[in-house]
């Protein structure tokens, strides 16, 4: 498996804190099956982006971990500063090499600011990936708008513990409803601590498979994934 959205990077957000809890969760990574994280710090009003010092903290945490494989991509906040400088450097927040760009939607997003932004990072050759949808108070209500923005051309990423309860009945329900429509890309962890929101694949993973079956399900913890590192097309799902 392959987890694109991991807080693992040691004391640059309010995930792993220490090098101590970083090689946990990555020890916790190995045992559940994942064989490649992308570490997302976050790009926000509250923490800088500085893919520079990333990279390098990146570099040692292979040298300390070298039985998994890592990326640098990062949790972007859709503010309209950060839109503005995606735009203008469109390689400065994506994963890797590639186009795609996980993107974070604020609480206070509304049905109509929703799609603006996506529009122009899709303009500047990006590819978005709405992080979490499940758990935004706003998308989780009113899913209506995660399919236009899959219209539109974004992709869409669930968070594991989401489909088993952890953050509560309704994003667990929406969640599954996403899954089951075929209107979601990938599972991640979200992964921010080695106790409460881990690196844990496998049991978003069960749940998945319970909705679509093992190949579809795998789809989206394996073949999805592997794209967005190799900077292939991540095709859209056939919607039954």
């Amino acid at each position: 498996m392959i987890d694109i959205h991991c807080h693992i990077l040691p004391g640059v957000d309010d995930g792993s804190k220490t090098w101590d809890s970083t090689i946990t969760m990555c020890e916790q990574a190995v045992k559940d099956g994942v064989s490649h994280i992308i570490a997302t710090p976050h790009a926000n009003f509250r923490y800088s982006f500085n893919r520079e010092h990333h990279e390098q903290l990146l570099q040692e945490l292979r040298l300390r971990v070298p039985r998994l494989r890592f990326s640098l991509g990062c949790d972007f906040h859709l503010s309209s500063e950060n839109v503005d400088d995606a735009v203008r450097n469109p390689r400065r927040y994506t994963i890797g090499n590639s186009p795609y760009l996980l993107v974070e939607y604020s609480d206070y997003v509304t049905k109509h600011t929703a799609t603006d932004p996506i529009r122009r990072l899709l303009g500047a050759g990006m590819i978005p990936i709405i992080t979490h949808p499940e758990r935004n108070p706003l998308l989780l209500r009113h899913l209506d708008i995660v399919e236009a923005l899959v219209a539109l051309g974004s992709l869409v990423q669930i968070t594991a513990n989401s489909l088993t309860g952890f953050w509560g009945s309704t994003s667990k329900k929406a969640g599954m409803h996403l899954i089951k429509n075929r209107l979601a890309h990938f599972i991640a962890s979200d992964a921010h601590d080695v106790r409460r929101r881990t690196t844990v694949l496998s049991e978003g993973l069960k749940v998945a498979t319970s909705l679509l079956g093992s190949t579809e399900a795998n789809r989206l913890v394996r073949d999805n994934p592997t794209k967005v590192v190799s900077a292939d097309l991540v095709a859209q799902p056939t919607r039954h």
